[in-house]
């Protein structure tokens, strides 16, 4: 449904007359809806900036809210989304705040039912907005936590330079293929940094180890090697290693080691340095 020119422009000219008593009416609502967790002076500046926008769309149908004409508020609403799911407000308390809007113009008009037509075609507009507004949101929560997953990624793998020309990856946990993309690209970066010829791939936090695994971790030794590395993988315990002699998984040439200490020794003396333990009298 949509208003004709005549009736938009007349719902317009009462809005926009009636602006600085409607916006004010509308911040305390919306501030009362989200109990104080943001301030009136926050939602004034949004809203008024939503408001000025929203104006020259009075009359228009809801259900275009996709064309050309809605580039600026969408922008403004995706904006408010993403300053909404940062601060931590549920989607429902981001697009009731569209939806607040409703109940103010709904006052200011009643009293005059020549403007009732155009009043629900306004109502429908802000529907779709609201909506939108919870699609944004929805969007932007997603971005976040997939920004997030990533950090998260590039903090539980460290590349470690424990000895001159030796690296050490610990990994904890699980071990699926966006990690092990994780694992290989920095220890290539990192051999690439350091000069290192030695890396040793610690396996002693990871739950478990299956054929996919496995593979992810013969995977990266291949990478390293083509960079001229040797890798070392440590941390087998006793269940790990029965698990892949059950699986058939073969390592090849690929030096284990028990334990991360005895992949350094290897390393270091591969390095051409011998360790020596000292007795303290």
């Amino acid at each position: 449904m949509t208003a004709d020119a005549g009736d938009a422009q007349r719902l317009t000219e009462v809005l926009r007359a009636n602006a600085e008593s409607l916006i004010d009416k509308w911040v305390s609502a919306v501030a009362g809806l989200l109990r104080g967790r943001s301030t009136k002076t926050e939602l004034e500046r949004d809203f008024r900036e939503f408001f000025t926008a929203l104006l020259p769309l009075v009359g228009s149908d809801g259900r275009d809210v996709g064309g050309p004409r809605f580039t600026e508020i969408r922008s403004l609403l995706e904006e408010y989304s993403r300053s909404r799911v940062r601060a931590g407000f549920t989607p429902t308390e981001t697009a009731s705040s569209v939806f607040s809007l409703k109940r103010e113009v709904f006052e200011l008009t009643q009293d005059d039912p020549s403007l009732h037509r155009e009043v629900l075609v306004f109502s429908g507009l802000l529907d779709s907005l609201g909506l939108l507004t919870f699609e944004s949101y929805a969007r932007v929560r997603e971005e976040i936590i997939r920004e997030q997953a990533e950090q998260l990624l590039e903090l539980t793998t460290p590349v470690v330079k424990i000895w001159e020309g030796v690296l050490a990856v610990p990994l904890v946990g699980t071990l699926d293929s966006a990690r092990t993309q994780v694992v290989m690209e920095k220890l290539l970066e990192s051999l690439v940094e350091t000069g290192s010829e030695h890396a040793i791939i610690d396996i002693t936090g990871v739950s478990a180890v299956d054929t996919q695994v496995a593979q992810h971790l013969l995977k990266t030794v291949v990478a390293a090697r083509l960079m001229g590395a040797e890798c070392i993988v440590s941390g087998i315990r006793p269940q790990i290693a029965q698990t892949i002699v059950a699986l058939g998984i073969e390592f090849g040439d690929i030096v284990t080691k028990a334990s991360l200490a005895d992949a350094l020794r290897h390393a270091l003396r591969r390095e051409g340095v011998d360790v020596v333990r000292r007795e303290v009298g």
